[in-house]
């Protein structure tokens, strides 16, 4: 299974941005995405923005995997 998770760009250099994923910024290829801008949500699998998302959509898919993430560390 792969999976891709929603990150904010933060920066733009060339085939490269710097992303924000839950407070941890990282450097990721846009090669596939080279349209993004500053402030767009990305999907984000294997250090590659593979397609730019709606910002609500992001928001939504963050606030179920940290309803995933409180509810694993509830049953423990």
């Amino acid at each position: 299974m792969c999976l891709a998770v929603p990150v904010q760009v933060v920066a733009v250099e060339g085939d490269e941005a710097e992303v924000d994923a839950g407070g941890v910024r990282r450097r990721v290829s846009i090669t596939l995405t080279p349209e993004v801008k500053v402030g767009q949500y990305v999907l984000l699998h294997t250090g590659y923005a593979i397609n730019i998302i709606d910002e609500a959509e992001a928001k939504e898919t963050l606030k179920l995997l940290e309803d995933m993430l409180r509810l694993d560390e509830a049953s423990r």
